[in-house]
């Protein structure tokens, strides 16, 4: 019901710091109609080539600055993730990746009044050598 909204098409690349590249981020849009507090970030996952990322390895952001890992996320209710927002999601893996590679996100938020939490799914295969 969600999927569109998740894993915003072409957002994938790999991302440096310090002039190293450190590993690979993509965007994603909210599961909900509304924004929600980070802490209503139920979970979120990546997949490579079909094999699930270690979720030591992911980071989530709103803006680019503050980043959490999952663990963290549960404790930030003072942070928005508003509707029509994209967020970020890291993952940290040294020297990206290269060639071409099938990615796909998970993202599952619950709400104040509706009793099961919402996911989506959404996969591409991205060209890293781009």
């Amino acid at each position: 019901m969600f999927d569109n909204n998740v894993f915003i098409k072409g957002t994938c690349h790999n991302f440096k710091t310090a002039d190293e590249v450190k590993g690979f981020e993509l965007q994603t849009n909210i599961t909900y109609y509304r924004g929600i507090p980070l802490s209503m970030v139920h979970d979120f996952n990546v997949w490579v080539d079909g094999v699930k990322v270690d979720p030591d390895q992911l980071q989530f952001s709103v803006d680019g600055k503050e980043w959490f890992t999952k663990d963290e996320l549960t404790t930030v209710s003072d942070i928005k993730w508003e509707y029509g927002e994209p967020a970020t999601i890291r993952v940290n893996v040294d020297g990206g990746l290269s060639g071409k590679h099938r990615i796909k996100l998970n993202i599952v938020t619950v709400t104040a009044y509706i009793p099961v939490p919402l996911s989506g799914f959404k996969e591409y295969e991205v060209d890293f050598s781009k």
